[in-house]
């Protein structure tokens, strides 16, 4: 199965064109206004899936089978109590007067009979949106609700469901309810012959072979450990990676993902094969907890002075050359960096000097999303690696996976010695 930039961008297109439709049918049902929140094509491992699903909270969800010219399952999943609110916004439309509430351990007939109509509801938009992308025909099965605390019963009968250690693309979206707090998330897990046909229709270049895309994922996940080793060392933090996943999005969204408040980045252009950008967000808090670890007294109230923020380049400066290093290394190149530029600013104002630099060339970016996290500290660390599509494809097919594994990376540093 191959896949190049035109055809991601398609499948891009379709979930936003689909998410459309849903939060407009999602306010034509219950009356209350709605927005389309983020929308990503996410390569996800199975067991980062199911991560989503075991916090103990209860879920309830709506699976409908697809067939035509996409063969899968589509899925909505709401916090249950997101899911009772909508119940009871459509119990009171229905009778103003009734006062009728939902109990949050019962789920009755009347209450997943209502939640399956929204589910299937919203499920029709995404796929007529798909439809209207594509110009052509794809067919939905009756609607099957589930519920459940952990992902089994989510993805059980769903053949497409990725194992632990596979990798699967999704199509994730989220709608947002304006002034209150329903959500959802959607998820298409789509028959691997389906998607390939689908693939090879809209690819517009050679492409890359999935599995290779599979490999640099690999590579990436060994690039954020390394990340959260070299924290660490430098500034007598423990961490570790919480969470990561390789997305496919439009880079005009990148900037809406980033929390809405005063924020911290260290930024690098990288140059080689591949060529891009490598981006360290931190929280403020966090910025002044490894300044305080490197180099105490050096915050003053305003900001964070001459050697705080030279405490916060160099930490982004060994982490940046970990990261690259062992992307080099596993595909046999050289890949150097710039020195690191300091940001310090609100909410997408702290990347959109790579956006807006990444964007005089392309419409849509690979981005792999690492969050490091602190086991007992405030410390939060978001990375992005954002590569410049044509040369990512061009490093894809010269990957050999069977380096990846074995080839160690290559940054040295003294530890810090907080004692």
């Amino acid at each position: 199965m191959k896949l190049d930039v035109n055809a991601l961008g398609t499948f891009y297109r379709m979930a936003r064109e689909g998410t459309g439709l849903a939060a407009g049918r999602l306010t034509h049902m219950t009356g209350v206004e709605t927005r389309v929140g983020v929308t990503k094509l996410n390569f996800m491992r199975g067991r980062e899936i199911r991560r989503n699903f075991e916090d103990s909270r209860s879920k309830v969800g709506v699976r409908v089978e697809l067939s035509g010219a996409i063969e899968g399952h589509s899925l909505i999943v709401f916090e249950r109590e997101n899911a009772i609110q909508i119940v009871e916004t459509l119990l009171e439309e229905a009778d103003p007067d009734s006062n009728l509430e939902v109990e949050a351990d019962e789920f009755d007939r009347m209450s997943r009979s209502a939640t399956t109509e929204v589910g299937h509801i919203m499920n029709s938009g995404f796929v007529d949106g798909w439809a209207d992308v594509l110009e052509t025909v794809i067919d939905v099965s009756t609607p099957e609700f589930v519920d459940g605390k952990t992902a089994e019963p989510f993805f059980e009968d769903v053949d497409e469901a990725p194992e632990r250690d596979d990798l699967a693309l999704l199509f994730q979206s989220r709608i947002e309810a304006v002034d209150t707090e329903i959500g959802f998330n959607h998820y298409l897990f789509p028959k691997r012959e389906s998607m390939a046909t689908l693939l090879d229709r809209l690819r517009t270049s050679d492409g890359i072979e999935y599995d290779k895309l599979d490999g640099f994922d690999r590579m990436a996940e060994r690039g954020a450990e390394e990340v959260a080793k070299t924290a660490t060392t430098l500034t007598g933090i423990e961490t570790s990676v919480d969470i990561r996943r390789l997305n496919f999005v439009s880079l005009e969204t990148i900037p809406e993902q980033v929390p809405d408040e005063k924020l911290v980045s260290v930024a690098f252009e990288f140059e080689g094969v591949p060529s891009g950008y490598l981006i360290f967000l931190f929280d403020e808090q966090s910025a002044r907890e490894i300044v305080d670890a490197m180099v105490p007294s050096s915050i003053d109230e305003d900001g964070f002075g001459e050697m705080g923020t030279s405490a916060i380049e160099e930490l982004g400066n060994i982490m940046a050359s970990g990261f690259l290093d062992g992307w080099a290394n596993v595909l046999d190149t050289a890949i150097d960096h710039s020195t690191p530029e300091f940001v310090h600013d609100f909410g997408g104002a702290a990347v959109d000097p790579v956006i807006v630099k990444l964007g005089t060339n392309q419409e849509f970016a690979f981005v792999f999303d690492t969050h490091v996290v602190a086991d007992d500290r405030e410390f939060d660390c978001e990375v992005y690696a954002i590569a410049d599509e044509s040369d990512l494809e061009r490093a894809l097919n010269d990957l050999d996976v069977d380096r990846i594994e074995e080839t160690p990376t290559t940054a040295t540093f003294q530890e810090v010695d907080n004692a």
